[in-house]
């Protein structure tokens, strides 16, 4: 097949026309409580065969593609997690993540063999594409609602982790290999694949953080690049040694995001661009894959039969059999039962049984969607409201300081802006009686427009703002302690450390 130059020039006018307009697509996505991945999917399907007419039926290239942007999403995961908030949760998210997808693909699969007559094949990988929980789906609804730290760790280490074990079961169902070693021998297999991508992140994390603090790289620009390669190869050599790929790309990003690499800030802003356009790519796709036609009243009955033995049954049983592992009260466990958002990650894997002929993939494939569009639009735009009913959301209440950071990268340091808010404790302090950290300072005080260069005895007043530098490995002692002044006063240090928020 040949591709002149003018097939070049439409192919470049509609992807800038459909990126810039998905793009924009993410405000109104926003205001509704929606993922906006929700509207890139709607987006393909009106670009397709019964919209403008485009032709995409190619299951084999929409499942490569698939996992090529499912790396790049993990990757930007893993390398803009802050580990220190995700620790805390990290056992309860690794017990969703494979207790908890264990207990939904058996409920599931269960349901919809015995109410919608599934085959026992096309009934486990329904249970196993939609018991993984989308990332990017979870956080663009979690995001205008304040949660404890350990409920947003949680679900952000369930979406992050739960991709790895769910592929491998994908991929041993459709090729019939798990009906024939049976349960126990496809469960350990299952652990070995994980465990292996584990260790083989670990290895590629360590060793790629090692490599890029001593490069001496000639320009900014590349070492984004070089990190994001890192994590790519994690991907590639877990699938040439036989082991979760998925899970290695996770976990070698977030041992590379949470290192002290040179220019972090432009390798955070890097894959978040790139992880966006990998999300806009990947779900017009999907949506192009679909064939409106085939639908019917038929696929929508299943769909919501199917959607509600997952949403009401096998989800609050994963969650409740996870609670065995980290205890947590009623009403946080019932919010993240309702939190299990499936985005469009669950439509990407039914890509493989697909591409491999599977009997009752395409079945599936629509099943799936309308599945995931349905339940989207009803769990959705009503977390906030569920979370206020709960009683889980924190209160929004007026903060002592506002405080922004910014990366000092030749000197290994952070710069601190900090505003002193009317409410803040910061007021009357004298800066000596802040008692940073080793290594910080406040090297400048801004009063009214007016910078002022501060000596121990210069006390603080509300309005103030202040330039704290800090070496990067204190930058988090550093910020608790300013909040710890700005909520207790000069006396901080005698009342005892402060509690993060939980």
């Amino acid at each position: 097949m040949t591709f002149d130059a003018s097939q070049m020039d439409s192919f470049l006018l509609v992807g800038a026309a459909v990126t810039l307009l998905a793009v924009l697509a993410v405000r109104v996505s926003a205001r509704a409580g929606l993922p906006s991945l929700l509207l890139y999917l709607l987006m393909g399907v009106a670009l397709g065969e019964s919209g403008v007419g485009i032709q995409f039926d190619d299951a084999a290239v929409a499942h490569a593609l698939g996992f090529a942007a499912l790396v790049v999403i993990l990757a930007e995961g893993g390398l803009t997690t802050s580990w220190r908030e995700l620790r805390p949760s990290m056992r309860l998210g690794l017990a969703l993540s494979t207790l908890g997808v264990t207990v939904s693909v058996a409920v599931v699969a269960v349901g919809t063999h015995y109410l919608l007559g599934l085959p026992w094949q096309l009934a486990v990988l329904l249970g196993a594409a939609t018991s993984a929980t989308d990332a990017a789906a979870v956080f663009s609804v979690l995001r205008t609602v304040p949660l404890p730290r350990r409920l947003t760790g949680a679900l952000e280490a369930e979406s992050g982790l739960n991709d790895a074990p769910t592929i491998v079961l994908i991929v041993l169902v459709s090729s019939d290999t798990a009906l024939e070693q049976g349960v126990l021998v496809t469960a350990l297999v299952i652990l070995g694949e994980l465990a292996g991508g584990v260790a083989l992140g670990l290895a590629v994390g360590w060793a790629g953080a090692w490599v890029m603090r001593r490069a001496a790289l000639p320009s900014t620009g590349l070492y984004p690049i070089a990190v994001l390669c890192l994590a790519v190869l994690a991907y590639a050599g877990g699938a040439a040694l036989h082991v979760s790929g998925f899970a290695a790309v996770y976990v070698a990003a977030l041992w590379l995001g949470n290192a002290d690499l040179p220019h972090r800030g432009a390798t955070r802003s890097f894959s978040e661009g790139i992880a966006w356009l990998a999300q806009i790519g990947l779900f017009v796709m999907l949506g192009l894959l679909l064939s409106p036609e085939r639908l019917g009243w038929s696929t929508l009955w299943m769909a919501l039969v199917a959607g509600g033995v997952l949403t009401f049954v096998a989800r609050p049983l994963s969650v409740l059999a996870c609670s065995l592992v980290q205890r947590m009260p009623p009403r946080e466990l019932a919010f993240l039962s309702w939190a299990g958002l499936r985005g469009a990650v669950p439509i990407v894997f039914t890509t493989i049984p697909l591409a491999a002929g599977t009997p009752g993939a395409a079945q599936l494939f629509d099943l799936v969607f309308v599945l995931v569009v349905v339940y989207t639009l009803l769990t959705g735009p009503t977390l906030p409201w569920v979370a206020k009913w709960l009683r889980v959301a924190r209160r929004s209440e007026p903060r002592g300081i506002d405080l922004e950071a910014a990366p000092l990268e030749r000197v290994a340091a952070d710069m601190l802006q900090v505003t002193i808010a009317p409410s803040s404790r910061l007021h009357g302090v004298e800066v000596g009686e802040l008692r940073l950290p080793v290594g910080a300072s406040v090297s400048l005080v801004v009063r009214q427009g007016e910078a002022l260069v501060p000596e121990p005895r210069t006390t603080l007043r509300h309005g103030d703002e202040l330039l704290v530098v800090t070496p990067r490995r204190q930058r988090h002692a550093t910020e608790d302690r300013l909040r710890a002044v700005s909520e207790g006063g000069r006396l901080a240090l005698w009342r005892g450390p402060r509690r993060p928020a939980r």
